[in-house]
């Protein structure tokens, strides 16, 4: 495992530990998009199907655990808590997000290496991941102002994935059997220019040491 690999996987890591942290301490999930966060338990189950059936490394087994674990607990947080749900910005949460489930399947079906069902779910999940966010955006736009472990949680999932790209990037350069990987390479592009327009006002907001805040 190379340094960005490892440094995209930490920084996945951590921004759930940012939003866990939100969620436990300040028993508050507003600002937060119940719609992305179900959008990843989907994206986490139907890409860790494998989980019990076939063995890579330690590593790799404690690491699907943790995310579909700490997926599954966010939501039921911000469903079920009986503190923690009187605080989800429900009529700002509006983005329809079931209309990206269903284009991403079907893409999947059109476009994945193999046809057996595990890698057409694998492609599913990689093709979802890609856009779970839009709701979350979405949301934060709405809200305008948005407090500092929201911001810290959103940019940390936008640079883990742009960590990954880089991983992509350092592995096609040096294994000595270059691999064409399209579907993440697209998708992870694809997912990090969603970002683009966020990036460019967390880090405006941190030069200027101002309050986060979007454009309507």
């Amino acid at each position: 495992m190379n340094i960005f690999r490892l440094a995209g996987d930490m920084t996945h890591l951590l921004s759930i530990v940012v939003l866990l942290l939100k969620i436990r301490t300040m028993k508050s999930c507003a600002g937060i998009s119940l719609k992305t966060q179900e959008l990843y338990v989907i994206v986490f189950v139907t890409r860790y199907l494998d989980l019990f059936t076939r063995y890579i490394s330690l590593y790799n087994s404690v690491m699907k655990l943790v995310f579909l674990g700490t997926s599954i607990a966010i939501v039921w947080y911000m469903r079920y808590h009986k503190v923690v749900k009187q605080t989800y910005s429900k009529q700002e949460d509006t983005f329809r997000h079931y209309f990206l489930v269903l284009p991403c399947f079907v893409l999947a079906l059109l476009i994945h290496r193999s046809s057996s069902v595990t890698e057409i779910l694998w492609t599913f999940s990689i093709y979802l991941e890609a856009v779970a966010i839009v709701p979350q955006l979405v949301l934060l736009q709405r809200s305008r102002i948005i407090d500092n472990l929201t911001g810290n949680y959103v940019f940390l999932l936008g640079a883990y994935r742009a960590l990954y790209i880089l991983n992509w990037a350092y592995r096609f350069l040096v294994e000595d059997n270059h691999h064409y990987h399209w579907i993440p390479w697209i998708s992870g592009l694809v997912q990090t220019a969603l970002y683009a327009d966020f990036f460019y006002y967390y880090f405006k907001s941190w030069k200027n040491r101002e309050k986060l805040q979007l454009p309507a």
